[in-house]
């Protein structure tokens, strides 16, 4: 065999082994980058350790993280403790359960998927705008005042004529009257209407507070005496919502909601119950002297 075929046999036998040591080592690479591309299967999130009370502030000792199979996170939820410590609850939670955006009334505006009468309570709905509803940015879990006014044809101030017994309403009376009627409801749920997309491509965004004459229907936790006097506000009243500071019903020492007696029993409600029993101010006949 002459030398230049031998040399050609040589270095293609030297090709051939370093072809298979090459096939070998990315063989190997390849089962590594397999391995390091596989998506993880866990992840963390936070989860409640104790109830939380709905309208309560997230505490640091209420909640932690644990690692889940990712199939068992719902979605929306949080994953660090950090993100939900100090904020409050739109909905009350319970041991165990993952806290999502849902938990802070972060969910779909426009609906209201379950309202949680408290026992011994009532829930009654009442429409207010941004006037009467504190901007209408009125949240669930936010405890609420109400004020009601009523317009002076509701307070007639009449004469009677001792000839023949008729009545004359008195003129020039201003009636008016204001009351703080009802204080410390909670609000179980608030309905807006939803964004319009196709009118304004912004609302998708994060809701912000804007003069739009948006009204908002407010679902609140009453007692059974409240509801009456509600009823009669509605009927012949104006109302407004006043907003309240959660911490006015949070025992600051256990976070714990600070209970309220509920009574059983109601009276009914006419003009003069809210008179005598409310405080609602009767007009007074004020007198003028003239030349």
């Amino acid at each position: 065999m002459k030398r230049s075929n031998r040399l050609v046999l040589l270095i293609g036998v030297f090709l051939a082994i370093v072809a298979f040591v090459g096939v070998i080592v990315l063989s190997g690479n390849g089962d590594q980058n397999g391995q390091a591309a596989t998506p993880p299967v866990e992840g963390p999130v936070v989860v409640a350790v104790a109830d939380i009370p709905l309208s309560s502030k997230v505490r640091a000792d209420q909640v932690t993280e644990q690692v889940k199979p990712l199939n068992e996170i719902l979605p929306g939820a949080y994953t660090d403790v950090s993100q939900v410590v100090g904020k409050i609850v739109r909905q009350a939670v319970t041991e165990g359960a993952q806290l999502t955006g849902d938990t802070f009334g972060e969910g779909t505006p426009g609906q209201i998927l379950n309202i949680d009468t408290p026992a011994g309570f009532r829930s009654i709905a009442v429409e207010v705008d941004q006037v009467t509803g504190v901007g209408t940015v009125i949240k669930t879990g936010d405890y609420v005042d109400m004020v009601v006014g009523f317009a002076s044809d509701k307070f007639p101030v009449v004469t009677q004529n001792p000839v023949d017994d008729s009545f004359q309403i008195v003129q020039g009376l201003n009636g008016t009257s204001v009351k703080l009627l009802l204080q410390g409801m909670q609000v179980l749920g608030t309905l807006l209407p939803p964004p319009d997309a196709a009118a304004d491509p912004d609302a998708s965004a994060e809701p912000g507070t804007a003069l739009n004459d948006q009204r908002e229907i407010v679902i609140l936790a009453v007692t059974p005496q409240q509801v009456e006097v509600i009823k009669f506000a509605q009927l012949d009243g104006s109302i407004s919502l006043v907003l309240r500071s959660p911490e006015d019903f949070i025992d600051p020492v256990t976070g714990e909601v600070i209970p309220v007696v509920v009574p059983s029993t109601t009276t009914g409600v006419i003009l003069k119950t809210l008179v005598d029993d409310y405080g609602v101010l009767p007009p007074e006949l004020v007198e003028t002297v003239t030349p």
